[in-house]
């Protein structure tokens, strides 16, 4: 019971990783509040939840539903945890033909949204004493490949963004880190494609089977893979952690495939034939 008499937000908690993030906090006692523009899905939660997990209507895109979220959690008696997690694919288009239009879009989605959410907890938790802050990124702000440009840059900045929070809020005793979660098996890639119905049933279970490959531990990673991750950076086990990330990946950015993929080929194995 970590979070025994503490209050959190989960922003995007309506479904995937929010989601289970926010079950996963009630589960070790915090009264949690998520914001999501999903209402069917976030009621859907908070029906769940014994009265423990309260959803108001939230457009991160707009400062004040930002604002209003966190001032929901701190009204009910303070808040001491932020999970800044709401988010999309954003545009897909390549740097050669992004609109600037598209860009910022994908920008106020996933980085201005965090930066907003900081914003407006953080005055919260000063007056409370300290807090702890979680924030999305993703390992496509560690390398090419992962995503799309505007996603991976957005997502970099997250990263970025992480560690001059921490060291501006030091003094206040809040602490800020972020989590990197790899291929994650959410509706986040059915939904950036506009997937639905039957069909992204059947491409879920794609996915999942994609994913088991994907990564040198062979299994599909979860919602509760990052929940957990997010339950520990946000709890007091974590007192002395601040200004870093937790890759949650199954090893994905180990290195490239051949280094855990004996069936890859590799310089040095082809290389071999010739030294043997």
């Amino acid at each position: 019971m970590r979070f025994s008499g503490k209050r959190a937000v989960v922003t995007g908690g309506a479904s995937g990783i929010g989601r289970a993030t926010a079950l996963r906090l009630v589960e070790e006692g915090a009264e949690v509040w998520i914001g999501d523009i999903d209402e069917a899905g976030g009621e859907d939660v908070a029906a769940t939840s014994n009265g423990r997990i309260h959803f108001l209507r939230t457009d991160v895109m707009k400062v004040e539903d930002i604002a209003a979220l966190m001032a929901a959690a701190d009204a009910a008696g303070g808040l001491d945890v932020v999970f800044n997690n709401a988010g999309a694919g954003g545009s897909r288009d390549p740097i050669e033909e992004i609109s600037a239009e598209d860009w910022d879009r994908t920008q106020a989605l996933l980085l201005r949204s965090v930066a907003m959410g900081i914003r407006y907890a953080a005055p919260l938790m000063i007056a409370r004493g300290g807090g702890a802050i979680v924030n999305t990124a993703s390992i496509a702000a560690l390398q090419t490949g992962a995503a799309p440009t505007a996603y991976s840059v957005a997502k970099a900045g997250v990263l970025h963004l992480t560690t001059m929070a921490a060291a501006d809020l030091s003094r206040y005793n809040i602490r800020v880190n972020a989590v990197c979660p790899g291929f994650i098996t959410t509706n986040i890639f059915t939904a950036a494609l506009s997937i639905d119905g039957e069909k992204r049933a059947m491409a879920n279970d794609m996915i999942r089977g994609i994913a088991t490959h994907a990564q040198p531990l062979q299994r599909a990673g979860k919602a509760e893979d990052i929940a957990a991750a997010v339950a520990y950076l946000a709890s007091d086990d974590a007192s002395f952690v601040t200004g870093t990330h937790i890759t949650v990946d199954g090893g994905m950015t180990i290195g490239p495939r051949h280094s855990w993929d004996a069936e890859a080929p590799s310089l040095f194995s082809a290389l071999q034939q010739f030294a043997s």
